[in-house]
């Protein structure tokens, strides 16, 4: 039999992937003066000031009555993508370190905010400055219609009055990960959705994932140029204050078509095709699309191994404080790590990190949502290269999330 033509994305993959020749191949000197400015600024639109509001207003009799909302707004945002470090540089420039970490320290994503129209924020689109910690209102006029027919009318967006749309500017990371930067921009914005995820819990939203929507409805929508800047996800924003927000869970992501048949695509125009190729103009689920089907969240874990080493991962939880201070703390601390001690782990540290991540049911009784939204959780599988683990033996391990052991 034939063998079957590769898909577009799988032929990128393929032709990105780290080998001994193509890292050879791709080896290139930085032309640091082409450096692109990791901020976007407008011209013209009106500013909302978010850093008055850091300090929680709930202990200030003085406050206005408002003031709770906007300060629930600037910590979410603060604690998703805001600025939290800057380093002095050799050029004697400053390079500003975010709370979501970013590869490369590049930060191509940026986050906007739609607004239905409420008391506090007028209808229209709003850009989060993080260097001044504001939002710039640069279009003010009414775009709800339009978000909810973009995204096939996710049922998310009936009650929700809030929502964020993560894009990418493709240079920011291409710039020095050329075609490869595809990969780069998808593992920065899994960063900023966890950041979003537990932001939102600290500030009693939750978060509501939109991953199928007319891609170039939305850029235009956002008025960006596609061929400088993509939509890559969206999310409504629920307001658990309010009880007409208190909404059930909902599919999150719509299939889309498999491209095989593509023209010879030459060096530089993997990662423009790759966009274009997997963006979506219609929905084709139907009027079911939307529906969360509960047997996605119950996935059988993949392998088997009965002949090896097994290591249960059963362990306490972290606890993050009064109402989850201590998480917000780390948020705020952790960002990208620019130096390592080369220090080894301990067997409990590597634990505690695995069920954090994998078992957000096991934090319920903190105030983290047990049962947050994913994309397509079957197509992850983990497998972790242990080095220097105290109390573990060096090899590879095969994470079990279901049964919980290595």
């Amino acid at each position: 039999m034939p063998e079957l033509p590769l898909s577009i994305a799988e032929h990128y993959h393929e032709r990105t992937k780290y080998d001994p020749e193509t890292i050879a191949a791709k080896s290139r000197q930085l032309d640091w003066t082409e450096q692109p400015v990791p901020f976007k600024e407008y011209k013209i639109g009106a500013y909302f000031d978010l850093k008055p509001y850091l300090k929680d207003p709930s202990d200030d009799p003085n406050a206005a009555p408002d003031a709770g909302w906007w300060h629930r707004l600037s910590n979410l945002l603060l604690c998703s993508y805001g600025l939290t470090a800057k380093v002095h540089t050799v050029d004697d420039s400053y390079l500003y370190l975010r709370s979501a970490p970013s590869a490369g320290g590049l930060y191509p994503a940026e986050v906007y905010l739609i607004s239905r129209g409420t008391p506090h924020l007028p209808a229209g689109l709003y850009n989060y400055q993080c260097r001044t910690h504001s939002l710039i209102h640069f279009w003010d006029s009414q775009v709800w219609p339009g978000l909810r027919a973009a995204c096939f009318a996710s049922p998310v967006l009936e009650n929700t009055q809030l929502a964020i749309a993560i894009t990418t500017v493709f240079f920011r990371s291409s710039w020095r990960y050329e075609d490869r930067a595809y990969r780069r921009i998808f593992l920065d914005t899994g960063h900023l959705l966890s950041n979003i995820e537990l932001a939102c819990a600290i500030n009693d939203y939750r978060p509501h994932l939109i991953g199928g929507f007319a891609d170039e409805a939305i850029d235009q929508l956002l008025y960006i140029d596609s061929e400088q800047e993509g939509a890559i996800c969206l999310i409504a924003l629920a307001d658990l204050l309010d009880i007409d927000q208190n909404l059930p869970k909902f599919k999150t992501a719509l299939p889309g078509n498999t491209t095989t048949d593509y023209p010879e695509i030459s060096e530089g125009q993997l990662l423009g095709c790759l966009h274009k190729a997997t963006q979506l103009e219609s929905d084709p689920t139907g009027v079911d699309g939307w529906k969360f089907d509960e047997s996605e969240g119950d996935l059988d874990d993949k392998y088997n191994f009965p002949f090896c080493t097994k290591v249960s991962t059963v362990t306490p939880s972290i606890p993050w404080g009064v109402n989850l201070e201590t998480l917000e703390s780390t948020m705020l601390k952790r960002r990208s790590t620019r130096a390592y001690t080369g220090a080894s782990l301990s067997l409990g540290e590597l634990l505690a990190m695995l069920d954090f991540t994998y078992q957000p049911q096991h934090y319920i009784d903190q105030g983290l949502d047990g049962y947050p939204d994913y994309f397509d959780l079957s197509l992850i599988e983990t497998f972790i290269a242990v080095s220097v683990v105290n109390g573990l033996e060096e090899g590879c391990y095969y994470y079990v999330p279901k049964v919980q052991e290595l």
